[in-house]
């Protein structure tokens, strides 16, 4: 098979494949192969994997295989599919080191509920995925693994925490992926690496404890197209005896959405006062175009939250949990952690400790209720993902500021509008793309449900992807 048969295989949508595996044109063990080719010809300059499982993958395909060819039992829902799973979500057996050196050869004696149904419906983790260290960063790099760029531009930065795994999709290292999402984790790279990210409500999707008890924490599926988020999100969802938080019954996503003739869109291309690039908003802007033209009716909204109120309230929830957490790993092992991780636990806890919990907790109830009222009145709100194309890849933001239309940013953060989501944590949010920058990066914007109205959000982004497709034939790396 020719280089370019084999990177146009790599980048084959999971339904398609899944397809094309049922009627025989096509072998598990032909797709794992272009996928891991493809990898093998990027890694070198994306460094989007932290573990690589080629061989253990390649055995699952011939037995995918097999199934298919009517041999032993029926396939299951995501059988033969390459799924790159992040590497913060364990796998029992193997490596757990959150992309940090004091843990580097730590063993998990978990798998996360995530990997584990990827798994039992049949999906391939052929490879796992880089993130910041402890997943506490929009960029991915950290000490452990080096800097991981975007496909698109290695310049630039897939974004992050799930940063791996946006520039595995991107990049046709893998067919499906897997992130998690507490400040933007999942959306941010979804729109650096243009791609889908979905954010479900709280509890849609089983987690490991005690992170499943933070209300911003979600994990979710990250995929090139919205069919195939769908497929992935179905398999992932519903209650699991792990986790106490995770809703039953499961939902599961209608594979044919309907249309969105009639429904009502709320437009804001800066939620309150959020800085956002011109190359953005008119990428935002072509978006809500394309809504109108498949019959949705879309109006411009003002919307009362400021992005200094969001950055104190999730900088006070950050530093009673996560960053507390962090804070004890740094007592420890300081000297070998990086500088935007103990950057991130000095000032969450610093907040946390000035401002206190319940002042926190009064400011999500006030940034809830103005995104629960909007919603009252429209389906969905639209907006920007991040106000910037992509962060720069070589650069930790522990001393660069961000300046977006001649305004500083007091944090780098400021410059994704991704945050008030998790603090309205019960709004599902799916991030697609919406175009690309003149660097070359994509940009993506919001889906923004009511509390936990997932299908809606899904049948907007349908309609999107049927009036503006997407391809990834700009890919700056070998066979695009």
């Amino acid at each position: 098979m020719s280089d370019h048969a084999l990177d146009e295989l790599a980048y084959l949508p999971a339904t398609e494949a899944l397809r094309r595996f049922r009627d025989r044109s096509l072998s598990p063990v032909e797709l794992m192969n272009a996928v891991i080719t493809r990898a093998e010809a990027v890694e070198p300059v994306v460094n989007c994997l932290a573990e690589r499982m080629y061989d253990e993958a390649l055995a699952a395909a011939r037995e995918a295989e097999a199934r298919y060819a009517g041999k032993g039992d029926a396939p299951r829902p995501l059988e033969g599919l390459a799924v790159a799973t992040k590497e913060e979500q364990p796998i029992a057996g193997r490596i757990i080191a959150e992309g940090s050196l004091p843990f580097a050869t730590e063993i998990a004696e978990t798998t996360h509920p995530v990997v584990e149904r990827v798994m039992a419906a049949g999906g391939i983790v052929h490879a796992r995925t880089t993130t910041p260290e402890f997943s506490c960063a929009a960029f991915t790099d950290s000490k452990l693994w080096g800097v991981t760029r975007n496909p698109w531009n290695p310049a630039y930065s897939p974004g992050g925490s799930s940063g791996g795994a946006g520039a595995a999709l991107a990049a046709g290292s893998t067919t499906l992926a897997t992130g998690s999402d507490i400040g933007g984790s999942i959306r941010i790279p979804a729109s650096f690496t243009g791609t889908v990210g979905y954010k479900p409500p709280y509890g849609r999707v089983p987690a490991l404890p005690p992170f499943n008890l933070d209300t911003y924490c979600h994990d979710g599926p990250m995929t090139r197209t919205v069919a195939d988020c769908v497929l992935l999100q179905n398999v992932i969802a519903g209650p699991h005896p792990l986790d106490g938080v995770a809703l039953s019954p499961k939902l599961t996503l209608p594979t044919v959405p309907g249309g969105v003739a009639g429904l009502r869109v709320a437009l804001s291309i800066g939620l309150g006062d959020w800085q956002v690039d011109p190359e953005v908003e008119a990428n935002t802007r072509a978006v809500a175009d394309a809504l109108r033209e498949a019959g949705a009716i879309v109006e411009e909204v003002a919307v009362d939250i400021r992005r200094r109120d969001v950055m104190d309230t999730a900088m006070i929830h950050f530093g009673a949990i996560f960053g507390s957490w962090v804070r004890g790993v740094a007592n420890d092992h300081g000297d070998q952690l990086n500088a935007y991780t103990l950057r991130f636990a000095e000032e969450t806890v610093a907040v946390a400790d000035r401002r206190g919990l319940l002042s926190g907790l009064e400011r999500e109830a006030a940034i809830q209720a103005e995104i629960g009222g909007l919603l009252d009145r429209y389906d969905v709100l639209l907006c920007p993902t991040a106000g910037i194309p992509a962060f720069l890849a070589d650069d930790d933001y522990t001393s660069t500021k961000v300046t977006i239309n001649g305004v500083e940013l007091e944090h780098y953060l400021e410059a994704s509008l991704t945050t008030v989501f998790n603090i309205a944590s019960r709004c599902p949010v799916l991030s697609v793309p919406s175009g690309r920058a003149a660097n070359g990066v994509p940009t993506g914007v919001q889906i923004v449900g009511r509390f936990y109205d997932d299908a809606t959000v899904f049948r907007v982004a349908a309609a999107v992807e049927r009036v503006r497709p997407w391809d990834y034939a700009g890919v700056g790396m070998p066979g695009r």
